[in-house]
């Protein structure tokens, strides 16, 4: 499997060359800690940078715009949606010290100046966010307790703030509970195998509606 992330993303020289750096640092830091699932460390440009940038098709976020990256890991989907929107303020958390640490380590060598890190639980952060993005495995329920009095109120992009999750296979029973939400299938856009079953998930605040 191939795929030119360029052409794909119309991406800059700039923004290609900084993706490029970010993978051969998740690949060497990766020897020292799991960071992401060696399994597919070979498939990485793929696998998480593809797939990170995917919600570019469906979001284009406002310069100005304040985003979360709840459970970033290894910086993803963050680090590469920071990249392509320079002007998008990027807060990566983890629960993690050491992962975070790295990641920090990343946006120095990478100097990304839109990207701030911490390593914090997300119930303990007082700021407030336009979105929350992630594509970690916790469920919606357990994101959604999590999160109540996260959204900023006013909405200043073309669709209302939210979360936008990454998510896979059969969705009902995981947001059964859900009054409003909307899928996106990333094989619609990248036409690969292994999007056969991914999709974004976009939750309008949905402390609005309860």
């Amino acid at each position: 499997m191939s795929v030119d992330l360029v052409k794909l993303f119309d991406l800059t020289k700039k923004q290609y060359n900084l993706l490029v750096r970010f993978e051969q640092l998740i690949c060497e830091w990766n020897k020292k800690i799991n960071l992401v699932s060696r399994k597919d460390i070979n498939n990485f440009k793929i696998n998480h940078i593809a797939h990170s940038l995917s919600i570019s098709f469906y979001f284009k976020f406002k310069n100005g715009t304040e985003i979360l990256d709840l459970g970033t890991g290894g910086g993803l989907p963050g680090i590469p949606l920071a990249i392509i929107f320079p002007n998008v303020n990027f807060h990566l958390i983890d629960k993690v010290g050491k992962k975070i640490d790295i990641v920090t380590n990343i946006v120095r060598n990478l100097k990304l100046k839109n990207v701030k890190t911490s390593w914090i639980n997300v119930k303990k952060i007082n700021n407030r966010y336009d979105f929350v993005i992630s594509r970690s495995v916790s469920s919606y329920d357990t994101i959604l307790k999590n999160c109540e009095s996260i959204f900023l109120s006013d909405n200043q992009n073309e669709f209302e703030n939210g979360f936008i999750l990454f998510k896979g296979g059969d969705l009902r029973n995981e947001f059964k509970n859900a009054n409003n939400f909307y899928t996106h299938e990333i094989l619609k856009k990248i036409n690969l195998d292994f999007f056969n079953e991914k999709k974004l998930v976009h939750i309008p605040n949905p402390y609005n509606h309860t």
